[in-house]
């Protein structure tokens, strides 16, 4: 790591000593909780800002519409000239972030899509709530499509694959195993329900590029990637599913990086107990390989819930730097979510954490960093900074002229339908089919001559069975199989053996 440290201020303690976080420790990644309404988001918000102001881009999602404020400046105000006095900060910016509004829906902001290839099996299993049956058979899926050479890009790609694969189980089995008709049929079913919440708009190309995620504007500033999920988050399983993709395609795009003063790109996962809720245990494997190989990658992430418990301890335990906001211990389960909260802190020996979690007001919270050794520090009160961006949304049109200024204008709005397999397995079909025909006309012509051949009849007769069948050779001379065999016969009359 370079010996230029670059800190990002969080806010003050107690006695008016300022808490930094250490941006270059940011790919050890973080955690920031709290009941609703304690603060959650503003200091999402002053962390997503300050990376910003240093020149890294950021991906977060927008659950509830509030962080588009981050697109404009906020406003001076008593409270917060107060906070500011408090904290020591003399100099506070109140300006907007560089930012490019995304959507699943395109309805939003720039749609997003990957394709199903892309997506994979695992996470796709997971999209569709697939049994352990049903999800050996979509692995077979894109294994057959990948030695086939069929490319998976949208929906009717999968379906036309799953059909497919129904229609010649019989021979596919001794290759790929047995393919059961009744899976086939499930996945299918299951193709349509998510279909029916809106799945289908994130499947297709053209795809999302990584590397416009990690755009620097022109003054140096890192662009905020801001993804409208408030009609998203209405289906659950698909936005954790897409920010679990997106999390995995960084890490197999992007090369080692391994520690430097700044990350690459952070990664805020809002509302991240979504993505762990139900997740099998081959999906809670891959979360936890994600999260600890990225780090080489440059990316940070911090993961945006309630309770530090919403989070599986084995990836708990890889995330460094934490956020506590207030929580409210109402009920035993309560109570215990709070004690798991504060033993996940270094302890300090001047501060009942457990107890001071359900005392802390709005914007306050309990703070634990990394220092420049990457160990962590005890906990410690803090007096959150406030953001020099607006709290809370944009209006709609605000949101059209940011988005109609957009460098990005024009290279994802237009759905691209490429040959795929959809339609590489539909012209298989045609050609099958028109083989079929041939070798079932050839079948019916072969037929008529053996007829032909085995009634004895006068020279009349002949002549008018002979008659019959040059009719019927002619009939054929259109197509392939008759001129071969007219081609035969008239060697043969000709002299030739």
């Amino acid at each position: 790591m370079s010996d230029e440290r670059k800190m990002i201020l969080l806010g003050a303690n107690a006695n008016n000593e300022q808490i930094s976080i250490d941006a270059g420790m940011a790919n050890r990644h973080g955690l920031i909780t709290g009941a609703t309404g304690t603060g959650k988001t503003v200091s999402l918000q002053v962390l997503a800002e300050s990376f910003s102001r240093l020149g890294v881009p950021v991906f977060t999602s927008d659950v509830k519409g509030d962080l588009s404020g981050l697109a404009k400046p906020g406003k001076a105000h008593e409270k917060v000239t107060e906070r500011l006095e408090y904290i020591g900060i003399k100099d506070h910016p109140f300006e907007g972030c560089p930012v490019l509004f995304w959507d699943v829906y395109g309805k939003k902001g720039h749609p997003v899509r990957t394709t199903v290839s892309e997506m994979g099996p695992v996470l796709l299993a997971n999209l569709l709530e697939l049994n352990e049956t049903q999800s050996g058979i979509l692995f077979v899926a894109f294994s057959i499509a990948d030695d086939q050479g069929l490319l998976l890009l949208d929906m009717k790609d999968l379906r036309a694959m799953l059909n497919w694969m129904a229609d010649h189980r019989k021979e596919l089995s001794r290759e790929y195993g047995n393919i059961a008709s009744q899976s086939v049929s499930a996945i299918q079913r299951k193709l349509m329900v998510l279909e029916d919440s809106g799945g289908e708009e994130f499947f297709g190309e053209p795809a999302l590029n990584i590397q416009d995620l990690m755009q620097v504007d022109f003054s140096g500033r890192g662009v905020i990637s801001l993804l409208d999920a408030t009609t998203l988050y209405q289906n659950p399983r698909i936005y954790a599913t897409f920010l679990l993709w997106l999390l995995s395609e960084l890490m197999a795009e992007l090369p080692e990086r391994g520690d430097a003063a700044l990350p690459k790109l952070v990664f805020f996962f809002d509302e991240a107990h979504l993505l762990f809720n139900s997740a099998p245990k081959a999906l809670l494997e891959r979360i936890t390989q994600v999260v600890r190989l990225i780090r080489s990658k440059g990316v940070g992430v911090f993961f945006v819930s309630q309770y530090p418990n919403d989070i599986p301890d084995e990836v708990l335990g890889q995330l460094g730097s934490r956020v506590q906001h207030a929580l409210r211990a109402y009920t035993p389960k309560d109570k215990r979510a709070v004690r798991v909260a504060a033993e996940t802190f270094r302890q300090n020996p001047e501060i009942d954490t457990a107890e001071m979690i359900t005392q802390l007001g709005v914007g306050e919270a309990l703070v634990s960093t990394l220092d420049e050794k990457g160990r962590p520090t005890m906990v410690d009160w803090c007096l959150m900074a406030p953001p020099g961006s607006r709290i809370g949304p944009v209006t709609e049109s605000e949101r059209a002229e940011i988005f109609n200024r957009s460098p990005l204008k024009g290279r994802y709005d237009n759905h691209v339908d490429r040959e795929s397999a959809y339609e590489m397995l539909a012209k298989r079909e045609q050609e099958m089919q028109q083989q079929r025909e041939l070798v079932a006309e050839e079948e019916a012509l072969r037929k008529e001559i053996e007829r032909a051949s085995k009634k004895p009849r006068s020279s009349r007769s002949r002549q008018s069975a002979g008659e019959s069948f040059l009719n019927s050779l002619a009939r054929t001379a259109g197509t392939q199989i008759g001129r071969s065999i007219i081609r035969g016969i008239l060697g043969a009359m000709s002299g030739k053996r």
